[in-house]
């Protein structure tokens, strides 16, 4: 598993940047290139965008000079010839020096045409919920890729058709023959124009392919995400890429994770982020806070007396599973941190107001009792049933005492109870 970022700039025509049309043969593209490769290189062009310009000549050049990527490429445009942007082309570095064109024109060497190369990655994007990405999941996924042709098994050729050596190149894929430039005399090797730098002359091409031994086909496969993926990151699948050619290795596939957001955790590298709400009154006395999991059961979390806003706690093992730095999941997980806010209400009953009204009175006074309260005369109006419904039952005020005493404490933590119970839906 891996992360990588594939951003390309926006692809540019081929025959377009060599200034060739679509028909043109190997020669024509291959004096193409020089041409404008001597106009555009570094070492002798110092205007700006001269860099760039070159850059683009050769990545053209490897692409048309290679009969095989040329056939894609004319087939399926860029996303033929490079997993639409996922890797970059192989060949000599372009800001080498003169010496890398002439090594590649003449003589030098350079790879053959018929040398076996690993195919071309390609990608996909799987979306997951947040449980899927945190405990692992099987996804079965569409990809588009390109294999060996099912009709003639790769070889090229109309099944029950003979292969022959090529009589040009003796099977080599590769011609020589002297070439004046500017520059005098030079051996030139370039692929073999009778067999496309194969080597093989085949008499029937397969009905197929019409030679090129390859086909695109959409496949399903299934692919496991290991637990604990994170929004981002990609999961590579070894050999699920384009196939190879000449007997070259497959290419790989990259699935690249999108996770939906959870709608109360929110995800911290392998810690779950949870906030939860106490009123006042349960922070001052502390509780028993159910807290949910992913597992979907409720564990009990002991909030003490006194909590303060802000404060945290955590819940041990109940997070999403750490990774290594190989990306391998292990069987440790992170923990749920829980988050405290305390709410304090914006607006109080009557019953609600007397009792922190006598809870302030009680904090500035040492823990002092409030005064008690004259007892209202009874006016010659009656209250009426509805109010006098909403209105909570009288309680008998004890006579005022100093903190000190013992029992006095009892008395208080009841004045913190009758709070908690107010403001606790449910509550009186």
């Amino acid at each position: 598993m891996e992360t990588v970022n594939r951003q390309k700039a926006m692809p540019v025509d081929y025959y377009e940047t060599l200034g060739v049309d679509r028909g043109a043969n190997e020669e024509e593209i291959r004096r193409a290139f020089r041409r404008k490769a001597m106009e555009f290189h570094p070492d002798r062009n110092k205007t700006p965008g001269a860099e760039d310009k070159f850059k683009e000549i050769n990545e053209a050049y490897q692409v048309l000079s290679d009969q095989e990527k040329r056939t894609r490429y004319d087939r399926f445009g860029h996303a033929g010839v490079n997993g639409g942007g996922e890797r970059g082309f192989d060949g000599f570095d372009p800001f080498g020096g003169f010496g890398d064109i002439f090594d590649t024109f003449f003589g030098g060497g350079g790879r053959t045409a018929n040398q076996p190369r690993s195919g071309e990655d390609i990608s996909h994007r799987v979306n997951l919920t947040f449980e899927e990405a945190v405990f692992g999941c099987d996804k079965d996924i569409e990809i588009n890729r390109v294999e060996p042709c099912h009709h003639c098994s790769g070889a090229g050729n109309e099944p029950g058709t003979a292969i022959n050596t090529c009589g040009t190149c003796n099977g080599s894929g590769q011609v020589r023959r002297a070439q004046r430039s500017v520059f005098g005399q030079f051996a030139v090797t370039t692929p073999c124009p009778s067999c496309s730098g194969n080597g093989r002359s085949i008499e029937t091409p397969c009905s197929n392919c019409r030679a090129r031994g390859f086909e695109r086909r959409r496949r399903t496969r299934t692919v496991t995400i290991p637990a604990g993926v994170d929004n981002g990151m990609q999961v590579r699948i070894t050999g699920e890429g384009d196939a190879g050619s000449n007997g070259g290795p497959p290419g790989n596939l990259y699935v690249q994770v999108r996770v939906r957001e959870h709608p109360f955790f929110v995800r911290d590298d392998s810690d779950l982020v949870y906030r939860t709400s106490l009123n006042m009154a349960e922070a001052a006395l502390g509780m028993t806070k159910p807290i949910p999991t992913l597992e979907g059961e409720d564990v009990d979390l002991e909030i003490p007396a006194g909590t303060q806003a802000g404060s945290e706690f955590r819940v041990r093992a109940r997070g999403v599973p750490r990774i290594r730095r190989d990306g391998r999941p292990t069987d440790r997980r992170g923990d749920i941190r829980v988050l405290v806010d305390v709410d304090i209400p914006s607006k109080l009953n009557k019953y609600q107001r007397k009792l922190v009204e006598d809870l302030a009175y009680s904090l500035a006074n040492n823990g002092k009792r409030p005064p008690t309260t004259t007892a209202k005369k009874r006016s010659g109006s009656r209250k009426s049933a509805k109010s006098q419904a909403d209105e909570p039952e009288e309680r008998a005020v004890e006579p005022n005492t100093d903190a000190t005493d013992p029992q006095q404490d009892d008395k208080q933590r009841g004045l913190f109870d009758r709070i908690k119970d107010t403001l606790t839906p449910g509550g009186e």
